[in-house]
This record gives structure tokens, C-alpha cells and sequence, in this order.
């Protein structure tokens, strides 16, 4: 007969790794569906206007109509914007079947992020199409958009900027923060996503 104390201790390990997944996914949906009871408007994005990877015009006209996720980073970080851009490529693909979702990423410095450096940039995160856009401005242009426009700190760019990513209804309209370096937040980003998609469609 085996004894049971070899394998007692194992057993309650696994069964306690388990529960403790079990309870954390349940917390994220928990959180998820009471955050939907409202989404408040936080502010409205001011009139702005950048320059796409393409060399097209991009502004605060092109996010009516449309849900946005928004954020700030700069390609050769080497902090948080790999994982950022993770996230938002994951975003990217879970939208992939419409046309009312966009995702904005604003360089934070322009001065090495011309626009074939987007280009190129977008490209390594497959980006096959104008659902995710590249934008770059004048240096003072980005600071005023981050701090007055989007309510971000950015003191000390391009190092210190923000890891939020903005949810931004169809109306322009500012509707949430989110962790662009945190799972569990950008889950509940993607339900709100689909929960304004919804209010649209």
C-alpha cells in the first residue's frame, strides 16, 4: 500500500493553485460587468490634428463615429511600450471583424519616429490595414495633447510618458483608463470596448 503522505501534499498544492485562479478570473469578470453599470464621461479630447504613417492628416474628426483606444509611446522604448504594444496588437486582432473599432498610438518623440519609422514600426506588429494608426506631431504639440487633452502626465518625454490606454466613445468623448502593461485591465477595456460597440451598432 502506497502511503498517502506522498502524494497529500501535492494534491493540496494543486488544489489550492486552482482555487486561487479560479477565484482571480472570477474577480475579473465580477469587476468587468459592475464596471458597465457606467461608463461615465470623464471629458471630451479637444480639436488636434497629427500626421498619420502614410503622411495623411489624422485628428480628433477621424475619432467620430468610431470607439478609439488610444495611447502614447515611442518605438525604441525598451521600458513599458513592448508590452503595451503586446496588448494593443491583441486588441488589435480581437477587433479585427469591425470597422467601428481604432486604435491610435501617438510617438511621444517625433524627433526619431519620422514616418517611415511608424511605417516599419507598424508593420512589425502586423498591421495590415488603418484600424491602428501611427501618429506624429511637433514635440509641444504631443505634450499639450497628453497633458490637456487626454488628462496624461508628460513631464519628461519621451521616457516619462503614460502606460494608459484611453477608451474614447464615438462621440469623442472620454470614457475610461485603463493599464496598457496590466492583463486584467485590458480585459475589462475589451469589455467595455464591446459594450459601446453594442450602444452603436
Amino acid at each position: 500500500m502506497i502511503p498517502k503522505s506522498k502524494y497529500t501534499v501535492p494534491i493540496l498544492v494543486t488544489a489550492a493553485v486552482v482555487l486561487v485562479l479560479g477565484l482571480t478570473a472570477t474577480f475579473v469578470i465580477i469587476e468587468a460587468r459592475n464596471s458597465l453599470v457606467e461608463l461615465p464621461v470623464l471629458s471630451t479630447v479637444p480639436n488636434f490634428e497629427l500626421l498619420e504613417r502614410n503622411g495623411a492628416a489624422f485628428g480628433s474628426t477621424d475619432l467620430q463615429g468610431k470607439i478609439s483606444v488610444v495611447d502614447f509611446i515611442f518605438t525604441n522604448c525598451q521600458g513599458p511600450c513592448p508590452v503595451m504594444a503586446d496588448n494593443m496588437t491583441e486588441l488589435y486582432r480581437a477587433f479585427a471583424g469591425s470597422d467601428k473599432v481604432q486604435f491610435v498610438s501617438i510617438s511621444v518623440d517625433p524627433e526619431r519616429d519620422s514616418l517611415i519609422v511608424l511605417q516599419e514600426y507598424a508593420l512589425r506588429h502586423g498591421v495590415t490595414d488603418n484600424r491602428w494608426v501611427f501618429l506624429r506631431g511637433d514635440l509641444e504639440t504631443i505634450k499639450w495633447l497628453s497633458e490637456s487633452g487626454f488628462m496624461l502626465a508628460a513631464d519628461e518625454l519621451p521616457g516619462m510618458h503614460s502606460i494608459k490606454f484611453v477608451l474614447v466613445d464615438n462621440k469623442g468623448q472620454i470614457r475610461g483608463y485603463y493599464s496598457g502593461t496590466d492583463n486584467a485591465s485590458v480585459n475589462i477595456l475589451k469589455t467595455h470596448i464591446q459594450e459601446l460597440l453594442e450602444d452603436i451598432n
